[in-house]
C-alpha cells in the first residue's frame, strides 16, 4: 500500500494543528500563561513532528523538534514567556505553515528558511537556558534504530530510544487494538500496518481486533499514521517489549506527552494526543459503535450534488410547467405529486446547501495574527473582538471574503485607531477597539468591521477627490462622500508605507464583494469611529428570484434587492438635463432606469406610466426598474454567465427555467450604470428641472 494516499489528511489535520497553535499562543498571558493551553501548543508541535517524521518531511520533521522542546521548557516552567518568545513561536509556526505548503506541491521547503528558524531556535534556547534545547534528529526517517548502550560521553535526548522504539535487532514489539472499526477501514489499517512493520498475529473479538506487529518506528509515529485513517478512541497503541534499555532511564527523555510522563503503569494512550479534548466530546452513539461522527469529503464531492440538486430543481421546474400548459391541469393526484416533489426538492436543496456552509469562525480566526503584527508596526494597542462567530456562509464566498476583510481591518488599524497617546488626548482608552461581527439577515449576512477610532475626514476626503480629478461638491451627502473613499487609486495618506498610501485595497474591496453579489456601505462619525458593512447572499448556488418581463424577454431580479413595486403617475415623474427621470416614492427621489433601454429590448412598454416600477436596492443606493409585468417569484439556479459565455454588462448570471429558456439574472447597480453609459448626452453635475417642483435631489 502506498503511503502517499495519507498525505492529503496529514496535511489537512496538520492546517487544523497549525492554526489551534496559532490560537492558542496569541491568546496566551505571558505573565501568567494557562498550563492547559501550553499543553494544547505542545501537543499540536509533538503530533505534526510525528506524521513528518513518518512520512519522510525531513525540514518540517526538524523544524517541530526544535520548537516542540522550546514548548516542553515552557509547559514545565523552565522557561519563562515573553512577548518576543511568543513571537518567535509564531515565526516558527508560520515556517510550518510554509514547509507544508512546499510538500503539499510535491516540493522542497527553502534550505535557506530552514536553516534560518533552526538556528533561530537554538539560538533562543542557548540564550534563556543556557544550554541546546536538542539536537536535531538525524535524517527524516525516525526509523534509524538508536544504540541501546549508554555512551562514555551521554547522548543527546533523543539518541536513547523509548519503551516501544527500534532496536538494532529488528525494532520492538506492538500490540495495536482496532476498536470499532468498519471492515473496509480496518482492511485498509491493517494493510498500513503491514507498511510500518512485519505482523505476528492478528486476533477478533467482537467489535476489538488486535494485531501484533514488530517496527522499528516508535509508537508515537504509529499512533500519528494511523490516525490519519481512524479516529482517537477507534486505536490503541500499547509496546509488548517488557522494559526499556537502561539508557533510556538514566538519560534525559527528548520530550515526554502528558500521558508518557504519568506514572501510571498502564501503557496505552491516546492516539493523536491534539485530539483527546473532541474524543472525549464524542456522542454515546459514536462511543457505543465506534463509529466517527463527522467525515472527511472533498469541496469537489460536495459541489457535484450541489449541481445535481439544481438540475433536479430545473426538472421540477419544467415539470410543473408542462402540467400547466397541458390540459392534466385539474389531474388532482398529479398536482399533489408535483407540490410534494416541489416540497422535496427545496427541503433537499436547503440540505445539501447547509453541507457547504461553514462558521466565519474560519474567516475570523485569520484576523488576531494580522491584528497583533499590525497593531505593534504602527505603535498602536488594539483589542479585537469577534461576535457571531457561529453565523454560517458559504464555504466558497468564505474564500473569496478573506481578501476584502483584510483590507479593511487593515485599514481600519491603520487609519482609524488612534495612537495610545492621541486617544488619551482626546479622553478615550489608550486601547482601541476593532470589532468583526457576523449576522444572518433575511436571505443575506451582513458582515460588520467596526472601529472606536477618529472616523472618516469630510473635508480631507473631499480635497483629495478634487486634487484626483474626481467630480464632488460640497452639497454631496456624507454616505456619497464615504463612497469616494473606493475610487481607484484613492487614499488619503500622507506617505507611502508598507501598510498603505499606495491608493490600492478599498477599490478592490468594493470589486471584490460586487462580483459576490454583495454590496458595502459606510457608516463614520468624526471622533467616535467607523463601521463598514458588507452584505452578501448567503450562497451563489441557488437564489429567490422574481421574474419580470420586459417586451417578449423574461428577466430575474433577486428577491434579496426588491422592496416594492407600484405603477408610476405622471405627476411623480420629474424629467432632468441630460435625460435623467426622477420618480418620487414618497419622500424620496429615485433614479428611473427603464430595462428594455438599457439592455436594448425591443417591443417593451415605452411609456412608464403603463409601465410597472420595481424598487430595488444595490450598493447602498434604490432605483426604480421599469418592467412591463410581474411574473412571478421562483427559486432559480444560478449559472455562471462569465465562465460559460462571457461578461455581459447589467447581468450578474444566468438560469434555466421551466420552459427550457434561459433568463439573464440582473446586476441592480450595473443596470444603473449600463442606462447611465446610453445617455446620448451624458451630463454631469447639478440637475435642471424641466418644471417647476420643489428642490429635487437624488437618494
Amino acid at each position: 500500500m502506498d503511503i502517499t494516499e495519507f498525505y492529503d489528511t496529514f496535511f489537512e489535520e496538520a492546517d487544523e494543528l497549525l492554526a489551534e497553535m496559532e490560537s492558542h499562543l496569541l491568546e496566551l498571558d505571558v505573565d501568567n500563561p494557562d498550563v492547559e493551553r501550553l499543553n494544547a501548543i505542545f501537543r499540536a508541535a509533538h503530533s505534526i513532528k510525528g506524521g513528518a517524521g513518518t512520512f519522510g518531511f525531513e525540514a518540517l520533521q526538524r523544524t517541530t523538534h526544535l520548537l516542540e522542546n522550546l514548548l516542553d521548557y515552557t509547559r514545565r516552567g523552565e522557561l519563562a514567556l515573553r512577548r518576543d518568545i511568543v513571537d518567535t513561536f509564531l515565526e516558527a509556526k508560520d515556517m510550518l505553515n510554509d514547509q507544508l505548503d512546499a510538500y503539499r506541491q510535491g516540493g522542497e521547503p527553502d534550505p535557506e528558511a530552514l536553516e534560518r528558524i533552526c538556528e533561530t531556535l537554538r539560538r533562543l534556547a542557548l540564550e534563556e537556558l543556557g544550554e541546546d534545547a536538542g539536537a536535531e534528529v538525524a535524517g527524516a526517517a525516525p526509523s534509524a534504530p538508536a544504540s541501546p548502550e549508554p555512551a562514555a560521553d551521554p547522548a543527546p535526548a533523543e539518541a536513547a530510544p523509548s519503551a516501544g522504539e527500534g532496536t538494532p535487532d529488528g525494532g520492538a514489539r506492538f500490540q495495536v487494538t482496532l476498536i470499532g472499526v468498519a471492515d473496509k477501514d480496518r482492511d485498509l489499517l491493517i494493510e498500513e500496518l503491514a507498511q510500518l512493520g512485519d505482523i505476528e498475529d492478528q486476533q477478533a473479538d467482537g467489535e476489538r481486533h488486535r494485531v501484533v506487529l514488530t517496527s522499528s518506528l516508535s509508537g508515537d509515529d504509529i499512533e500519528a499514521v494511523m490516525c490519519f485513517i481512524a479516529e482517537p478512541e477507534q486505536l490503541e497503541v500499547r509496546a509488548l517489549d517488557a522494559a526499556a534499555p537502561a539508557a533510556a532511564s538514566e538519560s534525559k527523555p527528548e520530550v515526554k506527552t502528558e500521558a508518557e510522563a504519568a506514572p501510571a503503569p498502564a501503557a496505552t494512550k491516546p492516539a493523536a494526543p491534539a485530539k483527546a479534548e473532541a474524543a472525549a466530546k464524542s456522542s454515546d452513539a459514536a462511543k457505543k459503535g465506534g463509529e466517527s461522527t463527522s467525515i472527511r469529503v472533498p469541496v469537489s464531492k460536495v459541489d457535484q450534488i450541489i449541481n445535481l440538486v439544481g438540475e433536479l430543481i430545473i426538472t421540477q421546474s419544467m415539470l410543473n410547467q408542462v402540467a400547466e400548459d397541458s390540459e392534466t391541469v385539474n389531474d388532482g393526484a398529479l398536482v399533489t405529486g408535483l407540490n410534494l416533489l416541489q416540497r422535496t426538492a427545496r427541503d433537499l436543496q436547503e440540505a445539501v446547501m447547509s453541507v457547504r456552509m461553514v462558521p466565519m469562525d474560519y474567516v475570523f480566526s485569520r484576523f488576531p495574527r494580522l491584528v497583533r503584527d499590525l497593531a505593534g508596526k504602527l505603535g498602536k494597542d488594539v483589542e479585537l473582538i469577534t461576535e457571531g462567530k457561529s453565523t454560517e456562509l458559504d464555504k466558497g464566498l468564505t474564500e473569496r471574503i478573506i481578501d476584502p476583510l483584510t483590507h479593511l481591518v487593515r485599514n481600519s488599524l491603520d487609519h482609524g485607531i488612534e495612537t495610545p497617546d492621541r486617544r488619551e488626548a482626546a479622553g478615550k482608552p489608550r486601547t482601541g477597539r476593532l470589532t468583526l461581527s457576523a449576522q444572518h439577515q433575511g436571505g443575506n449576512i451582513l458582515i460588520e468591521v467596526i472601529d472606536d477610532g477618529g472616523g472618516l475626514n469630510r473635508d480631507k476626503i473631499l480635497e483629495k477627490a478634487r486634487s484626483s480629478g474626481l467630480s464632488v461638491s460640497d452639497s454631496m451627502s456624507d454616505d456619497e462622500v464615504w463612497q469616494l473613499i473606493f475610487a481607484p487609486g484613492f487614499s488619503t495618506a500622507d506617505a507611502v508605507s508598507d501598510v498603505s498610501g499606495r491608493g490600492v485595497g478599498m477599490d478592490v474591496v468594493k470589486r471584490n464583494i460586487q462580483a459576490m453579489g454583495g454590496h458595502v456601505e459606510i457608516l463614520s462619525t468624526p471622533g467616535q469611529g467607523t463601521t463598514t458593512r458588507i452584505v452578501l447572499p448567503l450562497t451563489l448556488a441557488i437564489l429567490d428570484g422574481m421574474s419580470i418581463k420586459v417586451g417578449e424577454e423574461m428577466f430575474i431580479l433577486p428577491v434579496s434587492a426588491v422592496i416594492e413595486s407600484l405603477q408610476p403617475r405622471a405627476d411623480d415623474l420629474y424629467s432632468m438635463a441630460g435625460g435623467d427621470v426622477l420618480l418620487k416614492v414618497r419622500e424620496d427621489y429615485l433614479p428611473v432606469v427603464a430595462v428594455h433601454h438599457a439592455l436594448d429590448v425591443a417591443d417593451a412598454i415605452t411609456d412608464p406610466t403603463r409601465a410597472i416600477a420595481v424598487i430595488v436596492q444595490g450598493e447602498g443606493r434604490r432605483y426604480a426598474l421599469l418592467v412591463d409585468q410581474l411574473v412571478g417569484q421562483q427559486q432559480v439556479v444560478v449559472k455562471n454567465l462569465e465562465t460559460n459565455y462571457r461578461k455581459v454588462p447589467g447581468v450578474s448570471a444566468a438560469t434555466i427555467l421551466g420552459d427550457g429558456s434561459v433568463a439573464l439574472i440582473l446586476d441592480v447597480a450595473d443596470m444603473h450604470r449600463l442606462g447611465q453609459s446610453k445617455k446620448e448626452n451624458p451630463v454631469f453635475g447639478a440637475p435642471t428641472r424641466a418644471r417647476p417642483v420643489e428642490e429635487v435631489e437624488p437618494s
